[in-house]
Formats: structure tokens, sequence, C-alpha cells
């Protein structure tokens, strides 16, 4: 019996044919590779090369200290990430539905959230509560411009490093 994807010796000819795992013409090899990602702006190629960007570019993400951050709905995940003079809030919806919440986010007051991916900025934080909503299973990291540094005091800005 043969199987997409490998390989069949001709009996006769000794020829062997290969067939394509995928071979639809939306979602096929002609159509998704490595050229075809590339020429569209919108790719999974192109989002992964911005996130890996991103993620170069702040060492947050990878040395700086973890604060989870309280959110009105229990389908929201909350955290802020610091290091130096960066800090990032990150959130995601763990639902397949959109979901409202609201953030407590007085330790920062007076910051304005930049979303990191698109460079939007965000209403400036002015209060305890700060509200966002996200699609499902969608996310955001905001980077908090403004906000005290790692060290400055405050219910979130306590140094932990030497703890």
């Amino acid at each position: 019996m043969f199987s997409p994807g490998k390989a069949k010796r001709g009996a006769r000819t000794g020829v062997i044919a290969v067939v394509a795992a995928i071979a639809d013409p939306v979602y096929g090899h002609a159509a998704v590779n490595v050229a075809a990602q590339l020429r569209d702006p919108s790719s999974l190629l192109r989002w992964m090369r911005n996130l890996i960007r991103l993620r170069k570019q702040f060492q947050v993400f990878g040395r700086g200290t973890l604060e989870f951050i309280k959110s009105s709905n229990p389908k929201i995940l909350a955290y802020v990430r610091r290091w130096g003079q960066d800090t990032v809030l990150c959130v995601a919806n763990v639902s397949r539905q959109m979901q409202p919440f609201e953030l407590d986010l007085s330790a920062f007051e007076g910051a304005t959230p930049v979303e990191m991916l698109g460079y939007t900025t965000f209403p400036r934080i002015a209060g305890a509560r700060y509200f966002l909503s996200l699609g499902g299973y969608g996310f955001a990291w905001f980077e908090l411009r403004g906000a005290p540094p790692l060290g400055a005091g405050g219910p979130l800005g306590r140094d932990t490093r030497g703890s």
C-alpha cells in the first residue's frame, strides 16, 4: 500500500516516485513555502521573526522579574516583567471567547502602555482600575513607558534581586 509523502519504487523501472504530504493547492508546498511567506507581510514566518526580534531587543523577557497581577476575570493571565529600566505588562486570554477584564495597575500610575507588536499607544494609566479586552486565545505585551524602575518601591516596585 502506498502512503502519501513516502517513496515507492517502481517494480520494473527502479524509478522512485515521491508524493508531497500535502497536495492541496492552498496549503501545499507550492503555496506555503519560505519564498511565499517572505512576500506576505502578515505570514506566520514574519510574525515569528518579529517575536524573536522583539525578544532579543528586550532582555526583560529572559532576565527580568516576574510579578503576577490579579485580574477581575479568571480567564485572563496577567503579569509584569521588569529588568533595569524596562517594564513590560503581559496579558493572555486562556478562553476561546473574547474576554473583558480590569487590572489593578496603581503601581504604574502615570505610565503609558505601548503595545509591543504594533507599537500602538494606549491611554495613560490613571488610577487603580485599567480596563482591557482580548480576543479568544489572544495575548498582548505592553511596554510601560514612564513606569517606576525596578527597586523604586511601591507594591510591585520592590527590589527582589537580593532576596
